[in-house]
C-alpha cells in the first residue's frame, strides 16, 4: 500500500503522522534539525532557504506553543507566514474546511501547516491540494501528532545519544493522547528496546499491546530503571464522561514527584509535551528540577519544525 506521505521517488511529501515512516525519513528530521539549532543560537536567526515561500498556518484548534514554534520556524528560513484566525474567517460563514484550502491554494500557498480537533483533517486536506503543495500536520483529534514525536526523539537523542539501549515510559493519559500514539511509532521505529505505557485502565486504549509497548498500571513498577520518563497532560477537553476519581487521586497515584522518579535511573531525563498541569500530572520540584529537560524541548521544537519544512520544500 503507498504511503499518502511519500511522494513517487519515496520522499516526503507531506508529514501527517510518524506511522508507516521509515526510520530512515525519521533520522533525516533529526540530523537536519541538528544543523538548525545553530541558526537558533546566532545574533541574526536567520537562513534563506524558504525566501519567498507562502505558507499558511490553519489552526481549527486553540494551540499556543505549537503555532507559535511554527511560526519562528518558518520566519527563520524566510518563508512569509500567514495566520488564518479561523473564528474570524469564512468558515464561521458555513465556508468548509476543503473549500477554505482551495481559496488559499489558489493564492499560491506553499505549504499548509493544520492543526484539527477532527481526526484525519491534515490526511484529507493532503488528498485534495496540487502535488506542489505540502501538508504537515500540527495535530489532529487522537489521532497524530508528528513533529511534537519528533521534538521529543530529538531531544532523547540530544541527552541519550542512542535509541537502541533505551528503556522509556509514557505516563498519564494513552487514550485521549495523540501525542502518545505518535510517539510510540517514532520510538519503535527508531530502535528503542522497551517502550512503557503507565496508566490506569480508564485511560488506556484497548488492546494497546498491539503497539509493541509493556503496559503498566502501578507507578512504582513501571518507572523502575527507565531512562526517559515521558509525561502526558489529562486531556480533559477530549473526555466524555467521568474517567478519574479526582485530580488529587490521580497525582497521588500518577503524578511524577521526586520520590516516584527515583525509582527510574539516576541520569533518567523528565519530559512534558506542554501545557502542564502542575500538581496533577507532574510536581514543580521535578518539572524545575535539574533531571527535566521540558525547556530545552521547546527549543529544540523550533530547529525540528525548520527542519520538516526545509526537507518538505526541497522535495
Amino acid at each position: 500500500m503507498n504511503n499518502p506521505q511519500l511522494n513517487k521517488n519515496g520522499k516526503l511529501q507531506h508529514l501527517l503522522t510518524t506511522e508507516g515512516l521509515p526510520a530512515s525519513i525519521l533520522l533525516k528530521i533529526l540530523d537536519t534539525a541538528e544543523s538548525f539549532v545553530g541558526v537558533t543560537q546566532r545574533d541574526i536567526k536567520k537562513v534563506p532557504l524558504l525566501r519567498g515561500k507562502a505558507i499558511f498556518n490553519l489552526f481549527f484548534e486553540p494551540s499556543t506553543r505549537t503555532r507559535t514554534t511554527f511560526e519562528i520556524a518558518a520566519k527563520r528560513l524566510s518563508a512569509d507566514i500567514v495566520n488564518l484566525n479561523i473564528a474570524a474567517s469564512s468558515q464561521s460563514k458555513g465556508e468548509t474546511m476543503l473549500d477554505t484550502v482551495n481559496n488559499l491554494s489558489a493564492m499560491n500557498a506553499d505549504m499548509f501547516i493544520v492543526r484539527h480537533s477532527q481526526s484525519g483533517a491534515a490526511h484529507l486536506i493532503a488528498r485534495h491540494v496540487r502535488p506542489e503543495i505540502h501538508v504537515i500536520n500540527a495535530g489532529d483529534g487522537r489521532h497524530a501528532h508528528p513533529t511534537q514525536a519528533l521534538l521529543d526523539m530529538f531531544t532523547i537523542r540530544r541527552y541519550k545519544r542512542d535509541f537502541h539501549n533505551l528503556r522509556v515510559a509514557i505516563v498519564g493519559d494513552i487514550l485521549h493522547s495523540r501525542v502518545a500514539r505518535s510517539q510510540i511509532h517514532a520510538l519503535t521505529t527508531l530502535g528503542v528496546p522497551e517502550v512503557r505505557v503507565i496508566s490506569p485502565k480508564t485511560l488506556l486504549p484497548t488492546k494497546v499491546e498491539r503497539l509493541g509497548v509493556h503496559v503498566y498500571h502501578d507507578m512504582e513498577q513501571g518507572l523502575k530503571d527507565v531512562d526517559v520518563v515521558l509525561m502526558l497532560r489529562l486531556q480533559n477537553e477530549r473526555m466524555l464522561g467521568a474517567r478519574l476519581p479526582s485530580a488529587e487521586e490521580y497525582f497521588k497515584h500518577y503524578g511524577l514527584t521526586q520520590e516516584k522518579l527515583a525509582l527510574a535511573k539516576h541520569d533518567a531525563i523528565v519530559m512534558h509535551p506542554g501545557p502542564m498541569n502542575r500538581g496533577i500530572e507532574i510536581d514543580s520540584a521535578v518539572a524545575d528540577g535539574k533531571q527535566s529537560v521540558i525547556l530545552p524541548q521547546v527549543t529544540f521544537g523550533i530547529a525540528v519544525r525548520m527542519a520538516v519544512m526545509a526537507i518538505l520544500a526541497g522535495n
